[in-house]
């Protein structure tokens, strides 16, 4: 059963998500948003990468104007991270941003819910309702004992209907924790009982090392139960990993169709090449083009034609020589020095 087809749509500056629609993909900047040209910069590289979605921090009423000049120079939806201050989301609400985030429970009681949610209702804005493990409430962490998946949904089903019992819903449902076990537990359990998009994520994560092995295992695991409708892999880094982490996941779980795949052998005492350096090297080349076949680099000409035989094209390196592989066969010796060349010469040709 796939939860995502049956969420209700929600429409987020143009992009829509839920409601069968494909997953989305998100990051936030990492540079003060105050700091217009800088923000604009990291977002329009984020674009190029295939980020959808992006969130920036509002801690200050000149971060909420500062919204306003940057949506004019970018071409995705801006979405507004709200702590505490419900005056700084009605502000950023105000000079631009598609959606805000907000936790109901941390801006200063139902009055101060409710001003929100009349300023997003009167532009139709979405409201993100986020809750993460470390921000549980009290009473429910007593009721518990700790933090639990259980607790984590109920305090989000609760700020679910803070936001209904104002008469909206216009919502996209957020739960993490740093917990990957606890995290797909808690999304086991809220999907079949919210009819809101969810948006996914592993966070605190940690750095791309780290950080991308627990995203890929928790995402790839409440992704292919058929949950979530958008995601985030969180880095401790630049936010431009996380869209290349996010696509790497959603095409190997066949969510997602476009973008070379690029397969290689781990090296081993065969290998008469400097693979490693070759493998990344045509990492870099592929990224550059929006192919949808699976490209494999190879670090012996004895077994790599067998080994690359469901790639689509592969380049298999020896000592001074290399060959040009497509679906298994060999079509052409080649020096070893000009095996990116002709592989790039075969990717600028394809399909002719």
């Amino acid at each position: 059963m796939s939860y995502r087809d049956n969420t209700r749509i929600v429409n987020i500056g143009g992009v829509k998500i839920g409601g069968g629609n494909p997953v989305r993909i998100q990051s936030m900047t990492n540079t003060k948003t105050e700091d217009v040209q800088a923000t604009v910069e990291q977002i329009l590289r984020l674009e190029e990468t295939g980020c959808e979605i992006i969130r920036s921090t509002v801690p200050t009423l000149e971060a909420a104007e500062a919204f306003g000049k940057i949506r004019k120079q970018i071409h995705i939806p801006i979405v507004a991270d709200i702590h505490f201050d419900y005056r700084l989301a009605i502000a950023a609400i105000r000079n631009g941003a598609d959606k805000i985030r907000i936790n109901p429970g941390n801006i200063g009681g139902r009055e101060n819910v409710e001003a929100v949610v009349r300023e997003a209702k009167e532009r139709d804005i979405p409201i993100r309702v986020g809750v993460n493990s470390g921000s549980l409430e009290k009473p429910i962490l007593e009721k518990y004992g700790s933090v639990t998946a259980e607790g984590i949904v109920e305090s989000a089903l609760d700020k679910v209907r803070m936001i209904e019992d104002c008469d909206y819903d216009n919502m996209v449902v957020s739960i993490k924790s740093s917990d990957v076990l606890m995290c797909v537990r808690a999304h086991e359990l809220l999907a079949p009982k919210c009819r809101y998009p969810l948006h996914v994520g592993i966070t605190e994560s940690g750095t791309v090392r780290s950080g991308n092995i627990k995203s890929a295992v928790g995402l790839g695991i409440i992704l292919n139960m058929g949950i979530g409708d958008t995601i985030r892999v969180s880095l401790t880094g630049d936010p431009v990993e996380e869209i290349v982490s996010a696509k790497r996941i959603l095409k190997t779980l066949e969510l997602r169709q476009g973008g070379i795949e690029v397969v290689s052998c781990p090296t081993c005492g065969r290998t008469n090449i400097d693979l490693i350096s070759l493998a990344e090297a045509v990492e870099r080349l592929t990224a550059g083009y929006d192919l949808n076949i699976k490209v494999a680099c190879m670090g012996c000409v004895v077994n790599g034609p067998g080994e690359a035989r469901e790639a689509d094209i592969g380049i298999a390196g020896g000592k001074g020589e290399g060959l040009l592989i497509k679906k298994g066969e060999i079509v052409k010796k080649v020096p070893e020095n000009e095996l990116l060349s002709v592989l790039k010469y075969e990717l600028d040709h394809w399909g002719e």
